[in-house]
This record gives structure tokens, C-alpha cells and sequence, in this order.
């Protein structure tokens, strides 16, 4: 999250992934490894019809991390103007929805249960509507997240 200059706040909404390109590759080598050996044992066992699951495994594994991935391309773009607050969000780096806010009447609204210590979801809320925002951020992130929007939304105009 960064501010521009002290009349404009913007920040970047991106998702964390700890897992890099080439731990992925690294996860998948010894996972296929893994496998082959396993396949390779059972094959000579004589139990062969095993064999083609463990290559099914890893297929599945592929798969779930290249959603994952595709996941971590989206982004949220929010600035807050001295007119309008403006939320811009991207899939795959290609705009996929612009919403404009009028600055005076956006209010923030995060879910919080202050007796057992949950941070929910955040919501900018307009004419009676709730939007979402930050949905891939952990709850502390949120819960900053509310607490900035919420002091520049309170700046007085200049």
C-alpha cells in the first residue's frame, strides 16, 4: 500500500503467495520423483493397474497450483481523490471493473468480533450497497487496510 501525495491516498491490492516459481518447480520434481518410483514398485510387483493413479496425482497437483496461480494475478486498485474514492480491479492485468464512489458518502466497514478476536470481511458501502474489497488479504492487512481508507476518507478536502 502506498499514498501518492498528502492530498490523495492509493494502494495496490495484490495476493501473497509464499511458494515461488522455483519452489514450484522443485515441489513438482520431487513429487514426480516420488511417484515414478512409487509407479515404477508397484509395476513390478505385478500390481500395474496402480501405476497410471500416480501419474494422476501429480497431474491434479499441477492443476491446483496453476489455479492458484492464475489466482495471484488479480489485483485491486483504490484511490481516494478529493471528490470520489475509485476502485479499479484487475484479473490477469486487464481491467475487469471500475467503480466510483462519491468520497462524502463511502463509508468503510469492516466485520470484526470483538469478543473472540475474528476479523471478517471489508466492505465499502454506498447508496445502501456493499462492495467487497480485500478478500484475498489476511485479516490484519484488512483490518490496516480499513483503518487507512478510513483516515484518508476523513481528510478534510483541500
Amino acid at each position: 500500500m502506498e499514498k501518492t501525495n498528502p492530498q490523495n491516498f492509493s494502494a495496490t491490492l495484490r495476493p501473497h503467495r509464499s511458494l515461488s516459481r522455483r519452489g514450484f518447480v522443485i515441489l513438482m520434481a520431487v513429487l514426480i520423483g516420488l511417484n515414478f518410483a512409487a509407479g515404477t514398485a508397484f509395476y513390478m510387483l505385478g500390481a500395474w493397474p496402480i501405476a497410471p493413479f500416480m501419474g494422476l496425482d501429480v497431474a491434479l497437483v499441477w492443476w491446483a497450483f496453476r489455479k492458484n496461480y492464475d489466482d495471484a494475478l488479480k489485483e485491486e486498485r483504490i484511490e481516494v481523490t478529493e471528490h470520489e474514492l475509485v476502485l479499479k480491479r484487475f484479473d490477469h492485468e486487464r481491467q475487469r471493473e471500475e467503480l466510483h464512489f462519491t468520497r462524502t458518502w463511502v463509508k468503510v466497514e469492516l466485520e470484526e468480533d470483538k469478543e473472540r478476536d475474528l476479523i471478517g470481511s471489508l466492505y465499502l458501502r454506498f447508496k445502501g450497497q456493499r462492495t467487497e474489497i480485500g478478500r484475498f488479504l489476511a485479516a490484519a492487512e484488512r483490518q490496516r487496510l480499513a483503518r487507512l481508507l478510513q483516515g484518508a476518507l476523513a481528510k478534510p478536502r483541500i
